[in-house]
């Protein structure tokens, strides 16, 4: 198992790419704290890890609020003494064109999906520098690497974590600590459901393989950056669109 014993944090990991991959990692020997601003939902994760014999605990954590950062962070390393991954996945959508954008739509998706990342990133980067080891992983998306009609504050904050890494990568890469980002295309989460059949059908037309990715199809490739198989990958945006860019 790739990732055995390491102590991962997954953000939004109450459904979607977030619980696929702690399910992954906790498959893959991981000890895994879930984390999600929706505690029963994430609560539900957890035990179902455990019942599987996994080691999982679970956190509600508002990635806007450093207090909820701090204390699951603090409650982590008194648990196991480290922090060895970070997945910052959470994430939300509010779209509309810049015409039509109010500020709050810009700032609550700012808020979350950069802020958010940088919060928790910051939690546990002491931690990570004092153990001489860590792994960072955010989730970006597809849209961080071309834009995307109607989402200007989500585009700015997908390819904003992709700034993260690659300076991450620079200031911490000498102190034994990796950070990348992956790139979903189209993947099949309940983002999707509410969509129209023609709208779905359009989406699996454009990408070459002709279907929508899996959650765990991303989660894949989050464990394999946390692993010591990917030692040698730093700063990277890996695309999982299926070819949707080419």
């Amino acid at each position: 198992m790739k990732l055995q014993g390491k102590v991962s944090i997954i953000t939004g990991a109450a459904n979607g790419i977030g619980k696929a991959t702690a399910e992954k990692f906790a498959k893959e020997g991981a000890i895994v704290a879930v984390c999600d601003v929706n505690f029963d939902a994430v609560k539900v994760v957890a035990d179902e890890l455990k019942a599987k014999g996994a080691e999982a605990v679970a956190y509600k954590v508002n990635v806007t609020n450093k207090s909820d950062i701090a204390e699951m962070v603090a409650d982590l390393k008194n648990r196991y003494g480290r922090i060895d991954v970070l997945v910052n996945n959470a994430g939300i959508v509010m779209d509309a064109q810049l015409i039509k954008m109010t500020d709050e739509q810009f700032d609550t998706v700012i808020d979350i999906n950069l802020k958010g990342v940088y919060n928790c990133t910051r939690a546990v980067i002491d931690t990570m520098v004092a153990q001489g080891a860590g792994v960072i992983l955010n989730a970006s998306s597809v849209v961080g690497l071309y834009g995307n009609f109607g989402q200007s504050n989500y585009a700015a904050t997908k390819f904003g974590v992709i700034g993260f890494v690659k300076t991450w990568a620079k200031e911490l890469g000498k102190k034994g600590i990796r950070a990348n980002a992956v790139c979903p295309g189209f993947i099949a989460t309940q983002i999707l459901s509410a969509m129209p059949e023609k709208v779905i059908q359009s989406m699996e037309e454009r990408v070459p393989m002709r279907r929508l990715g899996k959650p765990e199809e991303v989660a894949n490739v989050y464990a394999f950056l946390a692993s010591d198989e990917a030692s040698y990958i730093n700063g990277a945006a890996i695309e999982v669109t299926g070819g949707l860019t080419l």
